[in-house]
């Protein structure tokens, strides 16, 4: 893992372990009256029932052997009692007034903290999820709200966070987006209100900003008698973008941020190089989240998100407002990123842009790619997952020297439930390799190789907005009209691509708008997770296994999973979308006139795939890709310029790899049969149909 570039005068890294580890050190002994909550399951098969107990601390007092030098703290443990923790709410002073009622907008924040470190007056770090969805549609894989008693105080905290790091020594706080639960304000959908809703929180924390012990009352509440101010934010889809938002302002104290399958520029969630991606209308999410109340005084918000993000894909200021990536220089906390390789509601492209800016400025990274959809690593890897945030969390909130951050960077899923491990990704000598597409001597697809065409050759195809990439990818063998298809010959030995890649193409459309899509697609047989179907990847069983403690009103046990597959006969790798109108001015989109050429290149998502030996790699041009894509105003006919058109590929190894892998003998496969053609035969990915939040999928 890569060591960020200092900033700033700071204290030396050792110094800040040793006074972590001296201000926290007695999480690590049982208090007087502490109840240790079971330890956490730690293995795939963990049973549901007690599990091993906390290590009893050693005596303290007359009767005690003389203390020996203790060693340096590599875990926190479970010492603390859940059940007496303290719970309490708490609303922040965003300093915005985004609701227009003429006051400052107050954030509601529930907490859940240790009352042992409290009563000793020791303070503790803080773990963070800001979301939209603590009221309106809940949680995790099975949907879990907030819940309150009588007195409004805090009862359930969705997700596993608070059962299992608050025994440990970490408060857990939740924040609710302004306009959403019990907050003032109005969401406006990734804006300046979204993201200052959480960072308002963390300048709380840390003695910045003002809190109140009630939404409208004076009485001011003050985090910095528990809090030491070092705070991890976490969360999925929509609460990881929030992450990201808040790790691009550079606020001090905000010590890392895990965003799992989340946003990095809101623009690229709803339109793709110009082109509008599936029901790109951001207003309607600000309506579905906000609270009751808040719909009834946000009309004019959502008015104005509307006039700002148009759907003719124009860059506007306010999608400027919305993008994380051209704030990376200002991120100072460290970034563990979760993602699903075939997320189509959050797609691929936002972690990929994400990863690279940061590694640019010398982020401290690390990244988990998963086969699976939108769904979370608790419901594919739930054991490593909990056992790898835990280290995490106490690395970076703790001090702790436990070596996480010396060990391999990236954990790739290969097939269902199968990880690999990469020191760094991509991984040493990855090299972008031009490949040319080219006529094949017989008609069906073209060739894909390193040899250019000959001057004018040509493909055709016809925009068909009833076809997408799943049916182009069954068809590749055959001539068909909707699609151009390049493929190479049967690999000799495996080839992996991992990373981003782009492909230029050079278009005579035959009307004024056309969009493109470029797909990615490894022909051959394969058991995959199948993404496209209800959950993502993943089935939720009936069986239980419980992480961290448990009170009668919040549950530490959830529903295990198990991987969802299909056998295929090929899988897509990457696809990337464009508006042909944005060739020469990516902001803004212009009519195309028919019968000209035009070059532009299409940017397909990041990904880390090995395509085996036997199987094929072919490029698909296409218009339209059906439901994933909305079709342009028109049906174009395009044709390529195949001279002017070509892929850049990420291979390990680059080009003397691809030049291995398509020489020499290849192994024989089962044909690719028409009988099992992608997870879901034509339809398109269960996730995508109909209207998405950036937040739901298999779990939200």
């Amino acid at each position: 893992m890569r060591k960020r570039r200092t900033r700033g005068a700071r204290l030396p890294y050792g110094t800040l372990v040793a006074a972590a580890t001296a201000a926290l050190l007695a999480t690590l002994v049982t208090p007087a009256g502490a109840r240790p909550e079971a330890a956490a399951p730690t293995g795939p098969a963990a049973p549901t029932g007690p599990a091993a107990r906390a290590g009893a601390a050693a005596p303290t007092g007359s009767a005690a052997r003389p203390a020996s030098p203790a060693p340096a703290a590599r875990e926190s443990r479970p010492v603390h009692s859940y059940a007496d923790a303290l719970r309490e709410s708490v609303w922040v002073d965003t300093g915005l007034d985004g609701d227009g009622d003429g006051r400052t907008d107050r954030v509601a924040v529930d907490i859940v903290r240790p009352r042992e470190t409290a009563a000793a007056g020791r303070k503790v770090p803080v773990i963070m999820d800001a979301s939209p969805y603590y009221a309106c549609c809940g949680r995790g894989n099975e949907s879990q709200k907030k819940t309150y008693d009588a007195d409004g105080n805090p009862v359930q905290f969705p997700l596993f966070y608070d059962n299992f790091f608050v025994p440990r020594g970490y408060a857990f706080v939740a924040v609710d987006l302004a306009g959403t639960n019990r907050s003032d304000g109005c969401d406006d959908v990734g804006g300046r209100s979204d993201v200052q809703s959480a960072k308002a929180v963390v300048d709380w924390l840390n003695g910045r900003a003002r809190g109140y012990t009630s939404r409208t009352g004076d009485t001011r509440s003050r985090a910095t008698t528990w809090s030491t101010g070092n705070v991890g934010m976490i969360g999925k889809s929509w609460d990881g973008t929030i992450a990201n938002g808040v790790a691009a302002t550079g606020v001090e104290g905000l010590k890392t941020i895990v965003p799992i399958g989340a946003i990095s520029s809101w623009y690229d969630y709803f339109h793709s190089q110009g082109a509008p991606l599936y029901d790109a209308n951001p207003s309607w999410l600000s309506d579905y989240v906000n609270s009751p109340e808040a719909q009834a005084r946000c009309g004019a918000v959502q008015d104005r998100i509307t006039a700002g993000t148009p759907y003719s894909g124009d860059r506007t200021p306010a999608w400027t407002e919305r993008d994380h990536v051209r704030n990376a220089a200002e991120v100072k906390a460290s970034v563990f990123v979760v993602h699903g390789q075939q997320d189509l509601n959050v797609r691929a492209n936002q972690f990929g842009q994400w990863w690279d800016a940061l590694g640019e400025q010398g982020v401290e990274r690390k990244i988990w790619l998963s086969q699976t959809g939108h769904v979370d690593p608790f419901d594919f890897r739930r054991a490593d997952w909990v056992r790898t945030l835990h280290r995490w969390f106490d690395h970076y909130l703790l001090g702790y020297e436990n070596g996480i951050d010396r060990e391999p960077v990236a954990d790739i899923e290969r097939a269902p439930d199968r990880w690999t491990t990469d020191r760094q990704w991509p991984p040493r000598g990855t090299a972008a390799t031009t490949l040319r597409a080219a006529p094949g001597s017989a008609p069906g697809p073209g060739v894909l190789g390193r040899r250019a065409p000959a001057p004018g050759s040509t493909a055709t195809f016809t925009d068909d907005p009833g076809l997408g990439e799943l049916d182009w990818a069954a068809r590749i063998d055959a001539a068909t009209p909707e699609k151009a298809g390049f493929v190479t010959r049967p690999l000799s030995r495996d080839l992996r691509i991992s990373g981003s890649s782009k492909v230029t193409v050079t278009a005579t459309p035959t009307t004024s708008t056309a969009h493109l899509t470029a797909v990615l697609v490894d022909l051959g047989p394969d058991t995959i997770r199948d993404y496209g179907a209800a959950g993502e990847g993943i089935t939720t069983l009936s069986d239980r296994t419980c992480w961290g403690a448990s009170t009668p009103g919040d549950s530490a046990c959830f529903k295990e999973t198990a991987a969802r597959t299909a056998d295929v006969g090929y899988t897509v790798v990457s696809r990337g979308w464009a508006d042909l109108g944005t060739w020469a001015d990516p902001r803004q989109e212009r009519p195309l006139t028919p019968g000209r050429a035009y070059t532009m290149t299409l940017d397909l998502a990041a990904t880390d795939h090995v395509v085996p030996a036997g199987h094929r790699l072919a490029l698909i041009v296409g218009g339209t890709d059906k439901d994933l894509l909305d079709p342009p105003s028109t049906t174009p006919t395009l044709t390529l310029d195949l001279a002017r058109t070509w892929a850049r590929l990420p291979f390990v190894g680059g080009a003397a790899a691809f030049g291995r892998a398509t020489s020499g003998a290849y192994p024989s496969v089962p044909s690719l049969t028409p009988a099992v053609p992608s997870p879901t035969g034509a339809e398109p990915p269960a996730a995508v149909v109909g209207p998405r939040l950036p937040g739901f999928g298999a779990a939200r």
